[in-house]
């Protein structure tokens, strides 16, 4: 969403600009709309609550919100404040959870499993409805975090991934597709207006996708 405004990804999306394309999705669908929140656009609980109260009223009856690089404890306190911010609202918000343990390779190798598990139980006694374990890609961990865990699992799709087939037997409820179509279709959209400029002509053989980085790089403001 942040891309398609011209902003970087990474809680940077004014608040207003968020729920009018919220409100703008929600007035469309007839299916029941989640927004992804990133960290909840603060580091501060109650500011978290404003962004939650917001995307609520523009229409969402889900949220996708990440630890990221923070604590874990500070993630607990923004799950809190969502689901008492939802319960005022009468909304039975759905909180998908995110944790970048692997994403980010927060910690080594052979420590990844036990913190996302601990962080998963963390969440879970928060409030939380649902894990997004973004990252995870080997068939043994996904298939250990699906049965220890007592939410039901999201995964990001990328290279190395078992098929849908294995993810559904391993217990995998829920794939997101992430960047990855944005970072395609920026790809592509370059590689047609560079092929335009200089022959004239859209070139649709060699069409490929930018990287995350590219992609954020494109929406950077002069001062930064």
């Amino acid at each position: 969403m942040a891309w398609s405004h011209g902003y970087q990804d990474g809680n940077k999306l004014p608040l207003d600009l968020l729920s009018t394309t919220v409100g703008s999705m929600a007035r469309g669908l007839s299916v029941p709309l989640t927004v992804d929140i990133e960290g909840g656009y603060s580091d501060d609980p109650e500011q978290v609550g404003k962004v939650i109260n917001a995307v609520i009223a523009a229409g969402a009856v889900g949220i996708n919100i990440e630890d990221g690089t923070g604590s874990p404890e500070l993630l607990v306190r923004k799950i809190d404040v969502a689901r008492k911010v939802a319960d005022l609202a009468s909304i039975k918000l759905f909180i998908n959870v995110r944790t970048d343990v692997y994403l980010k390779n927060l910690f080594p190798a052979e420590q990844r499993l036990e913190e996302l598990l601990k962080r998963a139980a963390l969440y879970a006694g928060a409030g939380a409805d649902g894990l997004f374990a973004a990252g995870v890609v080997e068939a043994s961990d996904i298939g250990s975090i699906c049965l220890e865990s007592t939410l039901p699992v999201n995964l990001l799709s990328r290279d190395g991934l078992p098929s849908t087939d294995e993810l559904k037997r391993l217990g995998v409820r829920r794939l997101s597709a992430g960047s990855s179509i944005a970072e395609f279709l920026q790809g592509a959209m370059g590689t047609l207006v560079r092929s335009f400029l200089d022959r004239g002509q859209l070139d649709t053989h060699v069409l490929k996708a930018h990287t995350y980085g590219e992609v954020n790089a494109l929406m950077a403001t002069k001062t930064e």
